[in-house]
C-alpha cells in the first residue's frame, strides 16, 4: 500500500509540475507576443510620424528599394473594376474603380442644332466633377482647375480629327437636328489618377450607348421612338490612357495614388487606341526623360492596354 501511495504522490507531483510549467510557458509566450506587438506598433507609429514630417524622404527610401509604400512595384497599376449600366435613368452609364478612386459616368442624350461648320455631326460634351464628396481637398463651387483640365483633355481627345467616334452617326437630319451627348463624370472617391479612371468610364459608357430612333416630322418636331433603340457607335477603336508620375528621372511611378501625386508635381499621360497605336503623349514639363525611359513607358502602356481590354470583354 505504501508503494502505491508513493507512486500516486509522484504522479500528482509530476502533473503539478507540468501544469505550472505550461502555465509559465504560456505567460512567457504571451509576454513575448505582447512585446513583439508593442515593438511593431511603435515601429508603425514611428513610420507614420516620419511620413508626416518628411513625406518626400519617406517615399524616396521606398523608391530606392524599387517598391512603393502601398506595396506595389514602380510599374504596377492598381486593381481595376468596371461595372456597366449603374444609372437606370441615363442613356448609358459605367462605373470604374481604380484602386481607391471611384468614378461614375452617365450619358444623357438631348437634341440640338448642329454647328454651321459641321452640319452633319453631333456633339460629345464631357464634364468631370470633383466635389468635396470625393475628397476634402476639393471645395464646393465652380469646377476646380484639375476637373477643368481633365474635362478639356478628354474633349480635345475626342474632337481631334480623325474622330475616335463617328460624330456623323449623331446627326438626325443634316443641318437641322442632331444628338448632343452630355457625359457627366462624377468622382465618388478620390485617390489619384482621375484621368485614367474618367476616360475608361466614358469609353465603357459609350460602348453600351443606345439612342432611340428619331426623325423630324413635317412640323419640324423631333419624334423619338423609345421602343426602338439603336447603337450609334460600334466602338471598334477607342482610347485608353496610362498616367505616370515622375518622382525622379530614373523613378517613374505608374498609376499614382493621391499621396504620390502630391509628392510629384510632374506627370505624363500616354494615350493609345484599342489597336495599340499611339494617339497622344502629354507631359507637364519638369525632368527631361531619356529615350529608354520613354520606351519603357510606352511598352508598359501596351501591357496595360491588354489588361484593360481583357476587362472590357
Amino acid at each position: 500500500m505504501t508503494g502505491r501511495a508513493t507512486e500516486k504522490n509522484n504522479s500528482v507531483d509530476v502533473a503539478r509540475f507540468l501544469f505550472f510549467f505550461f502555465v509559465l510557458l504560456r505567460h512567457q509566450l504571451v509576454f513575448s507576443l505582447d512585446r513583439s506587438l508593442i515593438r511593431t506598433m511603435e515601429t508603425l507609429k514611428n513610420s507614420d510620424i516620419f511620413n508626416r514630417i518628411q513625406p518626400h524622404e519617406y517615399m524616396r527610401r521606398f523608391i530606392d528599394q524599387k517598391v512603393r509604400p502601398d506595396g506595389r512595384m514602380l510599374d504596377r497599376f492598381r486593381e481595376t473594376m468596371i461595372t456597366t449600366n449603374v444609372i437606370s435613368t441615363a442613356n448609358a452609364s459605367a462605373m470604374v474603380r481604380l484602386g481607391g478612386t471611384i468614378v461614375v459616368c452617365g450619358i444623357k442624350a438631348e437634341v440640338c442644332e448642329p454647328a454651321l461648320d459641321a452640319p452633319n455631326q453631333g456633339f460629345l460634351v464631357p464634364n468631370v466633377s470633383l466635389s468635396p464628396l470625393c475628397s476634402s481637398k476639393f471645395r464646393p463651387g465652380p469646377p476646380c482647375e484639375q476637373a477643368q483640365a481633365v474635362s478639356e483633355f478628354i474633349h480635345q481627345l475626342f474632337s481631334r480629327k480623325p474622330h475616335l467616334i463617328p460624330l456623323e452617326n449623331l446627326c438626325i437630319e443634316q443641318g437641322k437636328v442632331a444628338w448632343v451627348l452630355y457625359a457627366d463624370i462624377v468622382c465618388l472617391n478620390y485617390d489619384g489618377n482621375i484621368l485614367d479612371a474618367s476616360l475608361l468610364a466614358l469609353v465603357q459608357a459609350l460602348r453600351h450607348l443606345q439612342l432611340p430612333q428619331a426623325e423630324v416630322s413635317e412640323t419640324m418636331v423631333v419624334e423619338a421612338d423609345n421602343e426602338v433603340l439603336l447603337r450609334p457607335f460600334e466602338m471598334t477603336r477607342f482610347p485608353l490612357a496610362a498616367t505616370y508620375c515622375v518622382f525622379a528621372p530614373d523613378a517613374i511611378l505608374a498609376d499614382p495614388n493621391d499621396a504620390e501625386e502630391q509628392l510629384t508635381k510632374e506627370r505624363m499621360t500616354v494615350v493609345m487606341d484599342s489597336d495599340g497605336d499611339l494617339l497622344h503623349v502629354h507631359k507637364n514639363g519638369g525632368f527631361v526623360l531619356g529615350v529608354d525611359t520613354m520606351a519603357a513607358c510606352l511598352a508598359r502602356t501596351r501591357t496595360r492596354l491588354g489588361e484593360v481590354m481583357a476587362l472590357l470583354k
